[in-house]
């Protein structure tokens, strides 16, 4: 059975510099209620990237779910960030890694 999950691309804008310690606070919050849910599945921040923030793989039952839950994420919220939303399938034993 296929598993679906969504890839949450986090994209800096200009004024991601900006940024302050409430908005860095209200992101990790958003980050652990995102875990608590069930919804999170991996998240981090790249290195060595010049323009991307990071990137969450969310669990969501849908798409448009997904959507929902990028569109809260306070980077996104404050113009910190932009995000791009990929479907995500997953490959392993159990689907014969999409064979």
């Amino acid at each position: 059975m296929e598993q679906s999950m969504y890839m949450m691309m986090l994209e800096k804008t200009k004024t991601y510099n900006r940024i302050t310690k409430k908005v860095v606070e209200e992101h990790v919050a958003n980050i652990r209620e995102l875990d608590d849910a069930g919804k999170l599945e991996i998240c981090g921040v790249f290195k060595g990237y010049p323009g991307m923030a990071g990137m969450y793989i969310l669990k969501a039952e849908s798409r448009e779910e997904a959507k929902g839950l990028c569109d809260r994420e306070p980077l996104v919220v404050g113009g910190y960030a932009t995000y791009k939303l990929i479907d995500f399938l997953i490959a392993n034993r159990e689907n014969n890694y999409l064979l």
